[in-house]
């Protein structure tokens, strides 16, 4: 299978999705960012200084997938009509897994919203909380589940 966003020329457009159906699709994508002990006990006891940071983060990894469009070149502008950002504490890695999952009736997936919406998120954590430490890492970012459309439901359980 071929790239889609490239012509005969290799020019890069949006791909036509005029006649596509429209169908319920989910996405939901995942990532991490590992903090120091104080970073992360000062985000569990809300202390940390600029604020409520996963209740600003999660915040921003809505914005994030509502604007998604707005960063990558090629994407369509879709009609959200759900998205939910949720945050695990992992005291035993000192890390904070964020979850983003975001649906549409649409003609096109919403896989980048999701990858954007959890991104923005985390950037949002690191964000916050840089004045504390500034050796936080992001990682693990991926795409865990897909459903509707031409290819159905997919699962990357990594």
């Amino acid at each position: 299978m071929g790239f889609t966003h490239f012509d005969e020329n290799g020019k890069a457009f949006m791909v036509d999705v005029t006649n596509k159906k429209e169908t319920v699709r989910t996405a939901e994508a995942v990532g991490t960012i590992k903090v120091s002990k104080e970073v992360y006990e000062a985000v569990k006891s809300g202390t940390v200084g600029k604020g409520d940071v996963l209740g600003v983060a999660t915040t921003a990894g809505i914005m994030g997938a509502k604007h998604t469009s707005d960063l990558i070149p090629m994407c369509h502008i879709l009609p959200i009509t759900n998205c939910s950002i949720q945050f695990e504490l992992d005291p035993e890695e000192y890390a904070i897994h964020c979850t983003c999952t975001v649906k549409v009736t649409g003609k096109t997936g919403v896989e980048m919203e999701a990858l954007t919406g959890v991104s923005t998120a985390l950037l949002t954590v690191y964000d916050m909380c840089k004045a504390i430490d500034k050796s936080m890492e992001i990682s693990g970012i991926y795409l865990r589940r897909k459903t509707g459309g031409k290819s159905g439901e997919i699962i990357n359980m990594k």
